[in-house]
């Protein structure tokens, strides 16, 4: 399924595709990225469900994410992204991680309840965007959330799990960069509230996700062309990279987190000249890990 780059943001109809994969002609390496959060169609539905309006609701987008990756099916790499936002449900967290305060039912035994994620009201199902605003003025249905679950989240994550799996059947080894942006100031929510960010996280939830040399071989990219580079703090890696991170069994999971100061304006979402910089900077990064992941799997 060839990608279009959707208007952004868009309000449509509930539509049957909740994700889009820009595949490369050629798979040329054992390397998959995904980007669950640039997704930006809103559906009437939930605008009118919500107390805040799209301009609220796309502080918590990771924007134009998806673009800054877009070379990779160049490089013979496979990217994945989600159409739908992550205030809406957000597929970087387990199936089932909802708040009990947020819906009218008692909540079933198979819900994760007490997560940090849902604490902060970021769950499955988010209570509240990046700055704490409550993003619903009443209750939900459980019925609701599980059809989001079964319509949007299920669908993404079973594509996301053929191409890991496709590409390890492949090359013998894969590598999934799960690609997400950052507010450039710490938000409410977060353990470093208030503080400004460095340019880029990798997330390897402090090393059981991914193999030392990924991380080492991007972290030199990086820092190479100028930008701060730290591990881990404040972003470890989400759901995808615990759950899909298993360099035992030669799965790797790397998450990347970018300053959006770099790339965009935070307050009207325009994009900053520095924008094809950045991106051409990760285009050089993903032929640096296409490169480790290719030899890599060759040994």
């Amino acid at each position: 399924m060839d990608a279009v780059v959707q208007p952004r943001p868009t309000a449509r109809a509930p539509s049957p595709a909740t994700y889009d994969i820009l595949a490369p002609a050629a798979l040329l390496a054992p390397v998959v990225l995904a980007s669950p959060h640039s997704g930006s169609e809103y559906q009437p539905d939930f605008l009118a469900a919500s107390r805040l309006d799209i301009a609220a609701l796309r502080r918590s987008e990771d924007c134009y994410i998806d673009e800054l990756y877009a070379a990779a099916p160049q490089l013979g790499l496979p990217l994945i992204r989600a159409r739908f936002p992550r205030t809406f449900i957000d597929p970087n967290r387990e199936p089932y991680e909802f708040d009990s305060e947020m819906f009218v039912e008692a909540l079933p035994g198979f819900v994760n309840c007490a997560s940090p994620r849902v604490t902060a009201g970021l769950g499955t199902i988010p209570r509240v965007v990046t700055n704490g605003e409550e993003i619903y003025p009443t209750k939900l249905r459980l019925a609701d959330a599980l059809e989001r679950v079964k319509l949007y989240y299920r669908p993404y994550h079973e594509a996301l799990s053929k191409l890991i799996a496709h590409s390890q059947e492949r090359f013998g080894l894969v590598l999934l960069l799960d690609c997400h942006s950052m507010p450039s100031v710490g938000g409410p929510m977060d353990r470093d509230a208030g503080s400004r960010r460095v340019d880029f996280v990798l997330g390897d939830c402090h090393g059981a996700s991914c193999g030392a040399k990924f991380v080492e071989a991007a972290e030199t990219h990086l820092a190479a062309r100028g930008y701060h580079v730290t591990r881990n703090i404040p972003y470890a890696g989400g759901f995808t990279t615990r759950h899909y991170g298993r360099p035992g069994e030669r799965r790797h999971a790397l998450q990347i987190e970018i300053n959006r100061a770099l790339y965009m304006n935070e307050e009207n979402f325009e994009r900053r000249p520095h924008f094809a910089a950045l991106a051409a900077d990760l285009r050089g990064l993903m032929m640096r890990l296409a490169d480790i992941a290719r030899d890599t799997a060759r040994r």
